[in-house]
Parts: structure tokens; sequence; C-alpha cells
């Protein structure tokens, strides 16, 4: 049972909607009611009188493979549980777990662990799972094991959503690939969001595969057809195609700072999704860390490969949010859509994503500068700043 919380005195963000100071109280975790001088018993009470807080909905994180040393591909409880207990103090409520291409066996095995596992109070939640790879293209392999790397099976895919106790909810696939515009149109199907990456798809390509219902892309920029004048390629699509909600992943390596802010100003905060693609390495020393079997050369700003490929990230969504504030100028009604509320909408989530009464109470307190002050997790307290607890 999670306990009555009244926040007060904090300005209150949601996606699309005006800033406005309020009160908070919430109840058997969700909010329970939004007003001016809420006059509510509580368990714990949470005044940010004269300290310029702000409150967003929750991170929503639907890239991610692992942090603090644990990883989706683990396969086991202990992973998911720490993966799951690590993000709230970057600001993330809840998060798609996220496989990578290995074989069938590896990739079984995780989605099975996956299938029974369920966040404590205090954890993030995990939503479901995200299938990157292995239906994608060789040429486009960035850190994927091009040895594991299969044409789109709808026999192995549902296969693997029966494992995973019918919790994928999203795939990354290259639709250029044999079959790739029937698998999408399974997906579809299914309510499944298909991510179109790690792909070398023409323009003409993409909006096929739009028309099949493909309705993502997967870490713009990053191991897909670049534009070019003559032929837009899959960046390009990202641009134009406003069917496609786009993930971005702003650490200012996967994507130079003024790419980010290119992003923006061109495809809009409407469509962006601010992800991680996170590796165990994240919130670790530098040093070597093994991702899918190989080994990946960690410093404080990125995540390499012997040869140099970028191997995920160990960006926090709390640094994504601060790089994307420092190079746009956004508004944290934008910071809402991109970390939270378009994540929602994707997964067809009416309950995350948004600070509505009857909504999940999945909230996070940032300061003027968007440190996370506070994370509460379905109610629950799941990290506070060392001199607030």
């Amino acid at each position: 049972m999670s306990p009555t919380v009244l926040i007060s005195n904090v300005t209150v963000v949601g996606a699309g909607a005006e800033n406005r100071t309020a009160d908070l109280f919430l109840q058997d975790g969700k909010i329970k009611d939004i007003g001016h001088n809420l006059s509510r018993k509580a368990d714990m009470e949470i005044d940010g009188s004269d300290k310029n807080w702000v409150v967003l909905p929750g991170f929503i994180d639907v890239h991610i493979h692992g942090a603090s040393g644990f990883d989706t591909m683990d396969a086991t409880p202990e992973a998911l549980g720490g993966l799951a207990s690590s993000l709230p103090k970057e600001g993330t409520t809840s998060f798609l777990a996220t496989t990578m291409t290995q074989s069938d066996e590896a990739i079984s095995k995780a989605l099975q662990n996956a299938s029974t596992f369920q966040a404590s109070d205090r954890q993030a939640e995990m939503l479901g799972v995200h299938v990157e790879g292995p239906f994608i293209s060789p040429e486009m392999a960035g850190a994927q094991p091009p040895e594991h790397i299969v044409p789109p099976s709808l026999a192995l895919f549902e296969k693997w959503q029966e494992l995973s106790g019918k919790r994928i909810k999203q795939v990354t696939i290259a639709p250029e690939a044999d079959g790739g515009i029937e698998f999408i149109e399974a997906l579809s199907a299914e309510g499944i969001v298909a991510s179109i990456g790690h792909s070398n798809a023409t323009l003409e390509q993409v909006q096929e595969a739009i028309e099949a219902g493909a309705s993502q892309v997967t870490h713009l920029y990053n191991q897909m057809s670049p534009f070019h004048h003559r032929s837009p390629g899959v960046v390009g699509a990202a641009f134009l195609e406003r069917a496609l909600s786009v993930e971005l992943i702003a650490d200012f390596v996967h994507s130079h700072q003024q790419s980010v802010r290119l992003a923006y100003e061109q495809i809009g905060a409407s469509r962006l999704l601010l992800i991680t693609d996170a590796m165990r390495a994240k919130g670790l020393a530098p040093g070597t860390y093994d991702l899918g079997g190989q080994d990946v050369q960690v410093s404080e700003r990125d995540a390499r490969l012997p040869n140099g490929a970028l191997a995920g990230s160990v960006l926090t969504m709390e640094g994504a949010v601060k790089n994307v504030k420092a190079v746009t100028n956004c508004t944290w009604a934008e910071l809402a859509a991109m970390t939270s509320g378009n994540a929602a909408r994707q997964l067809g989530l009416n309950h995350k994503g948004v600070i509505a009464a009857g909504k999940d109470a999945d909230l996070v307190i940032l300061d003027e500068e968007a440190n996370v002050v506070m994370t509460i997790c379905r109610g629950n307290i799941s990290y506070a700043k060392e001199e607030l607890q």
C-alpha cells in the first residue's frame, strides 16, 4: 500500500498544457487531486515553497538495455530488479526492458525471464519489452552481432511473444528485409510498436512500412540510411513523415548537439522520444564491460567496441533532459512530451505520461537546472536527494 502524499507549492507541468502553481494529493498510487491550498491529511508532506520546483510526469525510457551492472540479456530476476531499482534516481518511473540481437536461445531466456517480472513499489515499472533485433540489416548492425541477424520471422516472433507472456510492446526492424512489410503488418495488427531501425531502407521503403503500420524510428541518425539530397533515406523519412515518432539519444555522442537541435526544431517535441539506449555500465566507473558477449570500452562519456563502434550509451534521462534544454531552450511542457507523453501515446497508455486526477502517481520533481530532486513511482518515494531523505 502506497502512502498518502501531499506535494504543495510546485509548478505542475503537462505535455501541451500550461504550467500552473498547484498542490498534488497522491493516494493509492494515483493522483487523487490537484488544486490550490489543498488541505489533506497525508503520511508525507513535501513543500516546494521558495524552491522553484517543477513537477513533470515520470520519465518513460522505451529503449534501455541495462544500468548499474545489470542487463536485460542477463535473463535473471536480479538483473531486471537491479535495473528497475537504479532508474528512479535519474527520474525514470517506467521503461521497456530492451533485448539485443543474439541467438534464439539467448533471446528466449531473456523474454521468459521478463514474463514474470513485476517491479516492487519503489522500483521503476517494467511496462514490457522492446525487442531490438535480430530482424535488422547486416549493413547497419552497429554493435548488434551480425552473426545472429536473421530475416523477419512471424513464427519465431510468435514463439517469443508467448514466452514473454505477451509483454513484447515494441520491435525494431529493418523494413527492407525479406518479409519485413508483412512482419510490420502483423505487429501493427497486434498493437505492437514497429520501429524502423538498424535499417538501410530508402525513403520509399519507409513509406511502404508506414502504410503497413510502422509508427516509430529507433535512435535517429544512428545505424540508418543517412540523408542525401538524391536519396533521403530513413533519416529523411524521420524528418518528413509525421506518422513517425522518433527516438533520440541526446548524449552529444550519438548525436552532435546541433543535430539534437535540428531534430527538435524540424521534427518537433510532439514526435520526439528521448531515450538512453544505455548499457550495463551506466552509473559505474569507466572500464571494460560486456555487451552481448562483446567487450565494450567505457569512458565517462561513451561506450565503444574495440573497433570504435558505439555500443549503447551511459546516458541518464536526467542528462538527456539537461542536454536538450541547453541546446533548444524548449519549454517544460515540451520536455514532458519528449520524456513521457509521447512514449505513453505510442504504447497506448492513458494512465501515464500526464499529470491529472486519476492517473498513475508517476512523478519527477526537478529544480530549475533540471536536476532530479525526487522521483515518485506509483505514489511511492523512490528517490530523493540526500538532504531530503
